[in-house]
This record gives structure tokens, C-alpha cells and sequence, in this order.
């Protein structure tokens, strides 16, 4: 009860806190995590659950649709409406459970070794259902291919990225903070930035338009592709565990190339990197 009041207390002031942008940016990445830190009932290390330790052939792989609870149709949850429609390209539409302790809906697909994803907490701590999920079924941070709105790509467009920095998108950022590693592969739906005056945050948390859900028809299509390929390449790929760096942090695989993305307003400057991008 203590502990629910406590989270209670911090979501309330994440949301009503009315400080100078960037004192209010700091604040909410200090406070999101706690809250996280506060719903991971036990520690989630890398090395996960003993499940994980199988072969290559028969190891899970999950696909998590970020967004926010309640608020399914807005371009922020745009990942839900991508593992949505790659659940009913699979035919497993009606096979969603909802679990409170992980704190989503879950769907199994055993036959494809595959765990979606759709977390029932806020954006800002969708790490929290993440690492729970991929805890209880063994499924390695690797093997997690997230799925989530992009600002800076217009409605149209989707591009793969191969780990790194979250770059401002705080759902990614949660994942990372609870996984304790960047090396997640992501799949980067563009929603385009707002027009004219329209505040970034009216901006993701509004419905797409008439006009914007023919487009994003096509999208979504493509996307289960990208996906279906993406594990399909995941299947044809040789396991070698990632060794761990000081400070409880995953080396990222060889293989994967840190890519630019910048999704919600933060005070982060890195060096752009080059991107893959699947125009549809």
C-alpha cells in the first residue's frame, strides 16, 4: 500500500510540476525512474531468467508496441497499433491476456518462439512492463525489438535502428534504464512534427486524421513486413552472448551500428551516426 502511494505521489508530480523546461526534463527522468525502480519487484540483470539459456534455434524473441494505456488510435501509440496488426498477421488477433502482474497484454505465439508486448503503464515507464515480460519468459534484451513513434521521420516513412541512445524518446529511455543496456533493435514509425503553433505534446497525444489514416493503412502493412523480415534474419544469425561492461551495462553486438534518432524534446547532443531507412 506504502509503495503504491509513493508512486501515486511521484506519477502526480511528473505530471503537474510546473518548473522551467529544463529543470522539468530533469526532474522527470529522476522521478520516472524511481517509480520504475519502484514496480521491478526484484532486480532484472542482463542475464535474465534461466530460460534464456537455450538454443539459438528455439530462443524467444518478443516485439513490444510502446505507447500509452487508454490512449490506443494517437501517434505515441502508434507501436501498439504495429504489433496489433503483426498479432492479426500471425492470426493471433483474439489471443491477447492481460496480466497484471507484468503490468500488459501479453500474447504468446509458441510456434514462432515470439512474445508481443503491449505494456498497460504510462509511456514514461514502459520499461517497467518490458523487463518484467522478458524476465518471466527468458527472452534476452537482444532479442526485444521495440516498436515506436519518431518525430523527426514524416507519416510514411519507418526506419530500423540497431541499439544506442534513446535520443529523447522517454519510452526507449525507460526500457533502457530497467533492461540496464541500449542494445535493443528498434523499429522507428514515423509520425512527423506538429504544424504551426501545436505543441510537440498536443502533437503525439492527438489522433491521427482521416487523411493521415490512409497513410498510416499503408504503414502499418509494411511494418509487419519489416518485422516478419527482422525475425526471420534473428532466426538465421548465430547466438554469441554479449560480455558485460563495468557499471552493470551490456556491450552492444559488433554487429549493431548506433543510429540518430530524436523523438520528444531533451537536452541531449550526440554525434549523428548513419541510419537504415524502409521509405514506404
Amino acid at each position: 500500500m506504502i509503495k503504491h502511494l509513493v508512486i501515486g505521489i511521484f506519477t502526480c508530480l511528473c505530471c503537474s510540476l510546473r518548473l522551467p523546461r529544463r529543470y522539468f526534463l530533469t526532474m522527470r527522468r529522476f522521478l520516472t525512474r524511481i517509480v520504475s525502480r519502484l514496480w521491478l519487484h526484484e532486480p532484472v540483470t542482463t542475464a535474465m531468467s534461466s530460460e534464456s539459456q537455450i538454443h539459438t534455434h528455439s530462443r524467444r524473441k518478443m516485439v513490444v508496441g510502446l505507447g500509452n494505456p487508454g490512449m490506443e488510435g494517437t501517434r505515441h501509440s502508434v507501436g501498439m497499433a504495429v504489433v496489433d496488426a503483426l498479432a492479426a498477421h500471425l492470426g493471433l488477433g483474439e489471443r491477447w491476456c492481460g496480466d497484471r502482474q507484468l503490468r500488459g497484454e501479453v500474447l504468446v505465439a509458441d510456434a514462432h518462439h515470439l512474445v508481443l508486448l503491449r505494456p498497460r503503464v504510462l509511456m514514461n515507464i514502459n520499461g517497467v512492463a518490458v523487463a518484467k515480460t522478458a524476465n518471466k519468459y527468458g527472452v534476452q534484451p537482444e532479442d526485444i525489438l521495440l516498436v515506436h513513434d519518431e518525430l523527426d521521420k514524416p507519416l510514411g516513412k519507418v526506419a530500423i535502428k540497431h541499439g544506442g541512445s534513446a535520443r529523447g524518446h522517454n519510452g526507449v529511455r525507460s526500457c533502457m534504464d530497467c533492461l540496464r543496456t541500449d542494445v535493443m533493435p528498434r523499429l522507428r514509425v514515423g509520425i512527423g512534427r506538429p504544424a504551426g503553433k501545436t505543441s510537440v505534446e498536443r502533437h503525439v497525444l492527438g489522433r491521427f486524421s482521416a487523411e493521415e489514416r490512409k497513410v498510416l493503412d499503408s504503414v502499418l502493412v509494411q511494418s509487419v513486413k519489416i518485422l516478419m523480415s527482422q525475425l526471420r534474419d534473428h532466426d538465421e544469425k548465430p547466438y554469441s552472448s554479449p560480455s558485460s561492461t563495468a557499471g552493470g551495462r551490456q556491450a552492444k553486438v559488433a554487429s549493431m551500428e548506433p543510429q540518430q534518432i530524436q523523438m520528444c524534446p531533451a537536452n541531449i547532443k550526440e554525434q549523428p551516426s548513419k541510419t537504415k531507412a524502409v521509405e514506404t
